[in-house]
């Protein structure tokens, strides 16, 4: 029996996880997996990765990449969503700014460094050409943490997944002032280099079993109405998200896009330069 720890955020983007962990997919391969839910986010990931309390992260493309860079002994085996994740600008209900251009010099809750709400308000203010040295960052935790501080003032606005936070936006809660796209594809499978060289027949199959359940996800009959109950998002929400979300099914990440990405992150300044893509990716089939 091969024992595999997988992590991930408690997300919409992960139900076909939780599909394949009722349904035993992994059984008949002797292989057990053990999901763990991380609220925290990528920045939590990435530190579970190196402390190997995880084997594998469905984690942020953007903070793995940096996380990677920075000396994490885990590679990129595929990408899983493929479409641009929508970061919602939020700030306080009661908030006197209306636009992120009120935004300038202000606060920034975010869950904690490296994580994607970090990575993804440079990015947001490299668009909207601030001086990224004048960024202020209060460390928060999780989204909770972060609805606490922008309700007690710690902080003024808050980026976090457009749809996730879309409850707290319809009763007021939240303001949202705009979004930021991901230019790239958003979410991708990170496997630690231990678990690569010792298991990767077992990491084959658990690829080959989520890609299954991903191609044909958003057709699946009812979907729409199983999310909307379980993630407590309004039907219209969850119509328009997955219409939106494009998982990948078939192939793993080419040596091209990751340079492509790490060229974006570079230009974001979110990366200080460029690595060798086989020191990021890894394509387990050719193991």
């Amino acid at each position: 029996m091969t024992n595999l720890k997988i992590g991930g955020v408690p997300e919409h983007f992960n139900y076909p996880w939780y599909i394949t962990l009722k349904n035993k997919a992994y059984t008949p391969f002797d292989i057990n997996i053990r999901w763990t839910d991380f609220p925290g986010g990528t920045g939590d990931m990435c530190k579970a990765l190196r402390s190997g309390d995880v084997d594998i992260a469905i984690i942020l493309t953007e903070g793995i990449i940096k996380d990677i860079s920075e000396g994490n002994p885990s590679k990129i085996v595929q990408t899983y969503v493929k479409s641009p994740l929508i970061w919602g600008v939020h700030v306080a209900g009661d908030s006197p700014y209306t636009s992120i251009d009120d935004l300038k010099d202000k606060v920034v809750a975010i869950s904690r460094y490296g994580s994607g709400s970090h990575l993804m308000a440079i990015v947001n203010a490299y668009n909207q050409g601030w001086d990224l040295s004048t960024l202020h960052f209060k460390v928060v935790g999780t989204l909770e943490g972060g609805i606490e501080a922008l309700k007690n003032g710690e902080a003024d606005y808050f980026m976090w997944e457009h749809f996730t936070t879309k409850p707290w936006v319809d009763n007021s809660t939240f303001k949202r002032v705009g979004d930021c796209p991901t230019p790239w594809p958003c979410f991708v499978i990170a496997v630690r280099d231990e678990v690569l060289r010792d298991h990767p027949k077992a990491i084959e199959q658990v690829l080959e079993i989520i890609n299954s359940t991903t191609d044909g996800f958003k057709e699946t009959l009812g979907i729409d109405l199983l999310l909307s109950k379980r993630y407590e998002q309004q039907l219209v929400d969850v119509k328009e998200w997955l219409s939106l979300t494009e998982w990948e099914s078939s192939k793993p990440i080419s040596k091209s896009d990751i340079n492509q990405i790490q060229e974006k992150l570079v230009h974001y300044k979110v990366l200080e330069h460029t690595m060798p893509s086989e020191e990021i990716i890894s394509d387990v089939h050719a193991l």
